[in-house]
């Protein structure tokens, strides 16, 4: 029979080499669920840059997309990179078990030979009554008796136990050929989005010298801008304070209470205010895309997405405001004595003292002609009097 110490040793290395293997194909496969998240947002930024104006007019729109485009392409071929480092490491692990399987089944074969040509086994097989009769007493025909059952068992046990490593291999070197051709998809895809990044890369340089030239005319549609920005700011600010003063002269209800402790204990986990999109605009200072001299205070996020989705509240709340600027239209939801702004909106789904929960819709989404057709959303995050970095609050 075959060493006990060498079985051990051999069921050991199996189980060793299992182990890595199966966190392995966890990290493959959320690695390829990362891949297939990446293309979707790319699929939806390809969906914004169709939505623009004239394919070939260069507008900062169309270069805000392509930075994008082109991040999200990069962190796509970097996912795939991981991807196929995760499944060549998968693919030695599945050549190892097998190879020790491989092992472990030569063992049991040789075995089962030693077994079938013992001396005993070989009389047993010639007259198996000639080997009862041949007992010298009744307790050794007993013995003789006991001997042969627990042959034949253990016989059966070897052939058992070959054709469960039979299985074990086939189904090794089976999963090992998934790997390969995962292997040749992963490396065609990634060959595709290298070509796809180097011509965003040269269609955003061409873009970008072609802005340039623009210099005076994006100068005057950035203070344009900006004093739209602050004219929606100081009107959001006028109406947090005019809720506030209300609040002043009254304590929070306990069911108010309760939804400013739930939107507090769920910062960073708030899902975001549209179902769809990437931020365009960061809190606080940022650079211009263009111009490198300016820069933009943004008292909130911008949250750039497809044309026809509607803004969604954060958390549970109460509407205290809905106001126009006369082109557009802005939502404030109260959460407690904290409160969410969801600006740039055109058709409202809520009025004032609207009671909503978390991810119902509060309005479409404007879409400028002006802006390339941009359709972005302005988002803020207030407590109290204090302006909060939306970013901090959202889901990552």
């Amino acid at each position: 029979m075959l060493n006990k110490a060498i079985m051990r040793r051999i069921l050991f290395i199996i189980l060793f080499l299992s182990l890595p293997l199966l966190c392995g194909a966890q990290s493959v496969k959320e690695l390829e669920k990362q891949r297939k998240q990446t293309l979707k947002q790319l699929e939806n930024t390809q969906k914004m840059l169709k939505e623009t104006k004239g394919k070939e007019t260069a507008t900062v729109n169309k270069l805000t997309l392509i930075n994008k485009d082109i991040s999200q392409r990069k962190q796509l071929i970097s996912s795939i990179n991981t991807e196929i480092r995760g499944l060549d490491k998968q693919m030695q692990q599945l050549a190892a078990v097998r190879d020790s399987l491989e092992l472990e089944l030569a063992a049991t074969r040789a075995d089962y030979a030693k077994l079938v040509q013992s001396t005993h086994y070989s009389a047993m097989q010639q007259s198996t009554l000639r080997f009862l009769l041949a007992s010298q007493n009744f307790n050794q025909l007993l013995r003789r008796i006991e001997y042969m059952r627990a042959f034949a068992g253990y016989r059966k046990q070897q052939v058992r136990q070959i054709e469960s490593l039979q299985e074990q291999i086939g189904r090794q070197n089976e999963e090992l050929q998934q790997n390969r051709q995962q292997m040749v998809d992963a490396r065609q895809t990634q060959q595709k989005e290298k070509d796809k990044l180097a011509r965003d890369e040269k269609k955003q340089k061409q873009m970008l010298q072609n802005l340039k030239s623009q210099e005076k005319k994006l100068l005057a549609d950035q203070k344009k801008q900006q004093k739209k920005a602050n004219e929606l700011n100081r009107q959001i600010e006028k109406m947090i304070a005019e809720a506030q003063k209300k609040d002043a002269k009254k304590q929070l209800t306990k069911e108010q209470q309760l939804i400013a402790g739930g939107f507090e204990k769920n910062k960073g986990r708030l899902p975001w205010p549209a179902d769809n999109g990437f931020i365009s605009g960061n809190f606080g200072l940022q650079p211009d895309p263009v111009l490198k001299s300016v820069t933009r205070n943004n008292k909130g996020i911008y949250l750039q997405t497809t044309a026809g989705t509607m803004a969604r509240a954060v958390y549970d709340g109460e509407v205290t405001s809905c106001f126009s600027d006369g082109t557009t239209n802005a939502v404030i939801v109260k959460h407690g004595n904290y409160y969410t702004v969801y600006a740039n909106l055109s058709k409202l789904q809520v009025k004032n003292g609207t009671k909503v929960k978390a991810k119902q819709a509060i309005g479409t989404i404007y879409s400028d002609p002006e802006q390339d057709n941009k359709t972005e959303l302005f988002f803020q995050v207030w407590k109290e009097k204090e302006l909060l970095n939306p970013t901090h609050w959202l889901s990552k």
